[in-house]
């Protein structure tokens, strides 16, 4: 039986304010509120809210036979709790059903599984527990952020629980084989994965509103009869998109919700299911293996890392920043810890792209900079006030080994200082209690 596993990507950045050169040093807080606000505002009314709205109908309407997966940054979580609760409402309801599967990614929505394993691992479990925390699920599936996958990653995440990832299905890894069957790591065979299937995600998510498509109009019957039609030892459909593909990237006047409230009816009919990524690797067996020593995501025709690290800009910052994770992870400061978290964000990265840049594409309508280098330039003055406030409580003339050392006899003298401190209040608690006996009633 043919399966469609329907994933939806949640994510939105803290962006930055406009950051000069003469704010070093003065100005400790690094971001644009009113547009944070703004844009959150704007998405969660005409996509997030709606699609909650839509997506949960369609659950009570085929009694939890239509299932999904989301999974949601923390950064965005952070900000729909200041500017749009009611998103986290409607998540909450759509969780509750049993239908909908969220899956484990970085907090940050960051690149770190690219360099630093310590902050990758760190970040998952922090998105796990608010995950846990707010829609009482235990992730077991991991999506790494851009679905960036290697061999290496897989290693990683096996070694912190996870034996089942998902990833895009590009032909650089696949060749001739169709996406459209469970596989597993040739590095690490106890992962299995599922991989996008990149055509029928994009029919959707980029080419549904395009007039000079072929095939626009779209319908969910004529998009349930492609899937139909394929071979049949084809199982599994995985259309993996970004939840603003509902009202935002697609807007409402498309037809994009009405596409999605017909085709689940469409699917039925023709004996298709739908499934959570989780279920599927639970009852399909790997068809395969696939090596991926270099690492892909989903983003451009090229499914590499480009976006994010293509040119001397963005490798620049990136490298910048993460020279100093061994420092942060030793700070106790709070707010330190809460701007690390947000300056990793793979936008601000995506921002300095000079890819396609030119041609205005719909990539370069994303960034709040006029060009990459005003990204750059911004991020970079932000970025050396927040390593300035770091040296300021670790200075560069002590080494990290050393730092961490001084640091272990201070946390050992406090653990100390907290014991004795217990010791001598019991002392004194039976002191008391030895006089309240000694003393004669009157």
């Amino acid at each position: 039986m043919k399966t469609i596993c329907f994933y939806f990507q949640i994510h939105q950045p803290y962006r930055l304010k406009r950051y000069r050169f003469f704010n070093i040093g003065r100005d400790h807080y690094y971001y644009d509120d009113y547009s944070n606000e703004d844009i959150m505002q704007q998405i969660a009314a005409r996509s997030f809210i709606p699609a909650n709205r839509m997506l949960l109908d369609l659950i009570n309407t085929y009694k939890g036979k239509f299932k999904f997966a989301i999974s949601v940054s923390g950064v965005a979580l952070d900000q729909m709790e200041v500017y749009a609760p009611e998103v986290i409402d409607g998540l909450k309801e759509l969780s509750r059903t049993g239908a909908v599967e969220f899956l484990a990614e970085t907090y940050s929505h960051s690149l770190s599984s690219l360099i630093d394993p310590v902050e990758f691992q760190s970040q998952v479990q922090q998105q796990t527990q608010k995950i846990k925390l707010l829609f009482d699920q235990k992730p077991k599936v991991l999506r790494n952020t851009e679905m960036i996958f290697s061999d290496d990653i897989a290693e990683m995440a096996y070694n912190m629980g996870y034996t089942k990832m998902v990833s895009e299905g590009a032909k650089l890894i696949l060749s001739w084989r169709s996406p459209n069957y469970v596989y597993k790591s040739e590095n690490q065979p106890n992962m299995k994965l599922l991989l996008r299937n990149s055509q029928f995600s994009d029919d959707i998510s980029l080419r549904f509103s395009d007039y000079t498509w072929k095939e626009y109009p779209l319908t969910a019957e004529k998009y349930i009869s492609w899937i139909a039609a394929t071979s049949p030892q084809e199982e599994v459909f995985n259309i993996f998109m970004n939840y603003e593909t509902f009202g935002n990237l697609q807007p409402a006047h498309s037809g994009i919700f009405e596409f999605m409230k017909a085709l689940p009816k469409f699917a039925f009919d023709k004996g298709i299911e739908f499934s959570t990524p989780s279920q599927i690797m639970d009852t399909h067996k790997p068809v395969g293996t696939v090596s991926v020593p270099l690492a892909i995501s989903w983003s451009d025709e090229e499914r590499d890392l480009s976006r994010w690290l293509g040119n001397k800009l963005q490798k620049s910052a990136f490298n910048t920043l993460y020279e100093i994770s061994e420092r942060i992870r030793l700070a106790n400061d709070r707010r330190l810890k809460k701007d690390w978290q947000y300056l990793q964000s793979s936008d601000h990265f995506y921002y300095m792209s000079t890819k396609h840049f030119y041609d205005g594409s719909m990539h370069s309508k994303f960034s709040p900079y006029q060009s990459p280098y005003d990204a750059f330039n911004n991020y970079m003055n932000v970025l050396s006030d927040f390593i300035d406030r770091v040296k300021a409580q670790f200075p560069d003339s002590v080494d990290n080994e050393e730092l961490n050392s001084l640091l272990t006899t201070i946390h050992n003298q406090e653990r100390e200082i907290k014991k004795l401190q217990s010791e001598l209040k019991k002392v004194l608690t039976e002191n008391e209690e030895k006089l309240v006996e000694k003393t004669p009633v009157k």
